[in-house]
């Protein structure tokens, strides 16, 4: 039986001092006797140092490059050999007994490979946080969403979601997964650097029969944005383009058709920008479309090798159903 003994925490770290003092307190105090990594990428600040000195039980994986999310964890996770990790973003306060239900469920079911707990807003606690919220679904055109997060529309926390449940994909904020399934898997795709990553690899491991699930019995805080602001296009470049990366990878069947519908309505989403005067924007827009022909060759190659299953959403289009029918909670 799994422990909590057997969990890494796995914090990704690039010159965010300021995040580890006021966060990392929390984490160690409620892991249990979980093992605390920081896995460093490149920073050029003294997190490093600071860490060694101020948090001496936490371990330290220098990476030699700042990779990113998916290329720093796919580099810091081969020296881990604990059989559960906690991919742990460094803006996040935990709770007491965090990690227990989390183990709970590992030990019930083992075709269980990755789970997430719920996310709230560390600015707002009594509602969900955008990146994750209560578990994560996508829509067949590749759009994701969020039980308590559709889009810009945000539930607040009513205990609504305190449910053990089946998802599509779980937040890459707060990310467990067995370490042989990660290993199993690949890792992430290097290729995406940030965003998105934990969604392709939550629909690689659907098409291999792995199940995500969501527990709301463990619940952490979110700051969200730390690092790349919602405001910066070069986070709806990273969105829009790694969101075609994912569809066109995974989905099963009439992959041109869809792929084409969701680049019309990326056009869609332009001219709204543009009527919002931000320019910026929708150039980023256009951006992650040219990324994405450039990449078309060996996207093509990837779909080649990756398995195939049908029936990965439940909602046919989260769009129609958010704008036009006006549905705005899951």
């Amino acid at each position: 039986m799994l422990q909590t003994k057997d969990i890494a925490v796995v914090i990704l770290n690039w010159n965010g001092k300021a995040l580890i003092e006021q966060f990392l307190p929390s984490i160690i105090k409620y892991s249990d006797d979980a093992i605390i990594y920081v896995a460093d990428n490149a920073s050029t600040d003294d997190s490093v140092a600071f860490i060694s000195e101020r948090f001496p039980t936490v371990k330290i994986i220098e990476n030699t490059e700042n990779g990113g999310y998916a290329k720093g964890y796919n580099e810091a996770l081969k020296n881990i050999e604990e059989p559960l990790l906690c991919l742990l973003n460094s803006d996040i306060e935990v709770t007491k007994n965090w990690l227990q239900p989390i183990v709970t469920e590992f030990n019930t079911d083992t075709k269980t490979a990755i789970i997430q707990p719920k996310i709230l807003d560390y600015k707002n606690k009594s509602y969900f946080e955008y990146a994750g919220a209560a578990g994560g679904f996508i829509d067949k055109y590749g759009y994701p969403y969020c039980r308590g997060r559709i889009f810009d529309t945000i539930e607040e926390d009513k205990s609504q979601y305190n449910d053990t449940k089946t998802i599509f994909w779980a937040s890459g904020a707060c990310f467990f997964i067995r370490n042989s399934v990660f290993m199993d898997l690949g890792g992430f795709d290097e290729s995406y650097f940030a965003h998105m990553e934990e969604i392709d690899f939550c629909w690689r491991a659907f098409n291999n029969n792995y199940q995500t699930r969501y527990v709301g019995t463990s619940t952490i805080y979110h700051v969200g944005g730390a690092t790349l602001s919602n405001i910066n296009p070069k986070k709806t470049y990273l969105n829009f383009r790694n969101s075609l990366f994912t569809l066109l990878k995974n989905t099963d069947s009439n992959v041109l058709f869809k792929v084409w519908f969701r680049m019309l309505l990326d056009g869609v989403a332009a001219i709204r920008f543009l009527f919002q005067l931000k320019p910026a924007f929708l150039l980023a827009i256009f951006k992650a479309h040219m990324s994405f022909y450039y990449n078309l060759p060996r996207l093509l190659k990837q779909r080649k090798q990756l398995s195939k299953r049908p029936n990965y959403f439940e909602t046919k289009s989260i769009v129609w159903s958010y704008f036009i029918k006006k549905n705005k909670t899951f």
